[in-house]
This record gives structure tokens, sequence and C-alpha cells, in this order.
């Protein structure tokens, strides 16, 4: 158990889908505590209500049922929690509108700051996030999302969390759209950033691999709950419930060998 304070807490959050006999749990009277600089990771096959339950993190998807609270109080008006909770998503060209360039919408990022930033400060900004991510701002500002790659866009997205300074950071499968040799790249910025900014890190991810290599807990969830939660080797090395020894057996041989070294 950590001695950090909790920064996220929920209590039976629930979030309920369509109506009468079609009505559904997507999320499932989940309960948890995330502390403050913890790195946890959220596993579960597709349906499994990860992404939901991010949402509702978000305030992106209204909570059905149950408590949902940030530093022991509850969420603010959207802008305000926006400016302490931020996420980068599974498709970075879905998050940039692809008629306006580069540099007019890291801009806009400055929306959410409440003090006033005259324009020469938010340009300087601007070009020192870009450069945190290995990016040159004279080649991509006047670009627009349309002429870059997935990864040059995973980037873009991370240098935009530079320009805004949240406190909690889901990363929604930051991986997952990016060639093999973008992934590396991309989750060790998003480690770099959370050493920088001292941030609380929610991965949510289908890869128990890479939840086992960055994690400090690790939460399994199965139709749209909790179903087991621990310390990575706890949870990867000696699972106890039967959901998480079927995910482990989806991971090839050679690299559930790479788990136990």
């Amino acid at each position: 158990m950590s001695d950090r304070p909790a920064v996220i807490s929920g209590r039976n959050l629930s979030c309920l889908f369509g109506s009468g006999k079609k009505k559904f749990h997507a999320v499932k009277r989940v309960s948890f505590d995330i502390h403050d600089q913890e790195i946890i990771s959220i596993v579960g096959e597709s349906g499994s209500g990860k992404t939901t339950l991010a949402r509702m993190i978000l305030l992106l998807q209204p909570i059905s049922e149950g408590t949902l609270l940030i530093n022991n109080q509850h969420p603010l008006h959207p802008k305000k929690h926006w400016q302490y909770v931020q996420a980068v998503f599974q498709d970075p060209f879905a998050s940039f509108n692809q008629f306006f360039t580069i540099k007019n919408q890291l801009l806009s990022a400055f929306k959410l700051k409440e003090s006033k930033i005259d324009q020469k400060d938010k340009q300087a900004r601007i070009e020192a996030a870009l450069l945190q991510v290995n990016m040159s701002p004279e080649k991509i500002l006047e670009k627009y999302p349309f002429e870059l790659s997935g990864g040059q866009m995973q980037r873009l997205l991370i240098a935009r969390i530079f320009l805004i300074r949240p406190r909690i950071l889901i990363a929604d499968e930051p991986t997952s759209m990016v060639d093999a040799c973008s992934r590396a790249t991309i989750l060790d910025m998003l480690l770099d950033l959370k050493r920088k900014l001292h941030m609380t890190i929610i991965f949510i991810t289908h890869d128990i691999g890479l939840a086992y290599y960055v994690s400090d807990r690790i939460f399994v969830m199965r139709n749209g709950s909790i179903v087991e939660q621990g310390g990575p080797n706890q949870v990867i090395l000696h699972p106890a419930h039967s959901y998480t020894q079927r995910l482990l057996q989806d991971i090839p041989v050679l690299n559930r060998a790479w788990l136990q070294n």
C-alpha cells in the first residue's frame, strides 16, 4: 500500500448503457484508489470496460451510480477538471482538427490555462515542448495533421501534455496504432513525462507485457468489473483469477518466459 495520498478514488462506480431489457453495465460497481505519482495499468480485452472507466474519470462519460473523487473532492467544472486530468488517446488523428495547422492547435492548449500568457511566451513554450519530444518546431508548426505519421501525431499529443502540465494522465492504448519502431519511443516519452512533471499515469491496455513493464500496480477488468489487482509480480507471475490466467495464456511462449526472468 502506497504512503502517498490518493489522487483518484472511485466508490461503486457504474456506467449503464441502454434501457429496459437492453440495459447493461459497461462498468459495474467498481471501487479503487490511485495514489499520487503512481503508474496504474488497467488491463482487459475489448469490451471489458476499461476505456469506459477512463472516460468516466475524464468526465467524458456520465457516471450512472457511485462516487468519483479527485483529491478527495468531487470533480469540478470540466474545464477546471481538464487542467488537472488529461489524456493521450489511441487514435491521435481523432484528437486534432485536420483543417488547422499544428501551431494553431497547440496554441489552443493555452485556453485551459487560467493565467494570461503573452504570444511570445506561448511560442517559446510550444517550441520547448516540441523539443522535449524530439520534433523540430520549424519543420512541424505550419504542417497539417494529415501530413504527419501516426508516430509523429502521438508525439504531438505528448507535447500538448507538456504545455498543459496536468497532474493525472490517462494513456489509452497509446502505442497500438504506431509502428513497432515508434512504440518504445512513445512509451519512453510518456515515462519521461511522468518523471519531469511528477504525474500519476493510468495506462489503458490489452498488453499484459506492457503493464508488467511500466506499472506500480495492475487492475484486471472483465465484464465491467475489476476482478484482480495488485503489484506486477503478484498479478502477472502469480495470478489468482481464472480470467487473468487466461489472458496470460494468450502471450506467446517466448514473451511469457521473458516475464518470468
